[in-house]
């Protein structure tokens, strides 16, 4: 099996990420885990190299503290850290991959924050050329 375990610096991501430890997967099982850096942000042109510099770096090390968990619990595990529209570098990667299931955990916007920013998850799970889990927090 071929999980795409798509994350971003959230609790909500970190919630995925202990949702694919926690259920019980075929041996052999293979994790590849995907930060998208979003750099259609507006920001202004002088800072733009060192913005794109320090996003990139940011999003390596989030993708190395899943990694550490998922080797902890025993996943062979791939990383990628790539640059564009979550939705669309998220889609494109498990199709490229041939993933069976993408895992991404939910922000759980709402209102006028979900009609502005749009829902990741959504927009994936409608296009996904595989099964798609929408992880959200344990209620506390």
């Amino acid at each position: 099996m071929r999980i795409l375990l798509a994350i971003d610096d959230s609790k909500f991501s970190e919630a995925a990420a202990q949702a694919v430890i926690a259920q019980h997967r075929p041996e052999g099982t293979q994790v590849k885990i995907l930060n998208v850096v979003d750099l259609a942000i507006p920001i202004p042109t002088s800072d733009a190299a060192g913005f794109r510099e320090e996003s990139l770096k940011h999003g390596q090390e989030v993708v190395q503290r899943a990694e550490q968990m998922l080797n902890r619990a025993g996943y062979t595990v791939q990383t990628a850290v790539e640059e564009g529209y979550p939705k669309s570098k998220i889609i494109d990667q498990a199709t490229q991959w041939n993933a069976d299931l993408i895992v991404v955990g939910s922000h759980g916007r709402k209102g006028i924050d979900r009609f502005l920013v749009g829902s990741v998850a959504e927009g994936v799970a409608r296009h996904a050329p595989c099964s798609v889990e929408i992880v959200r927090l344990p209620k506390s």
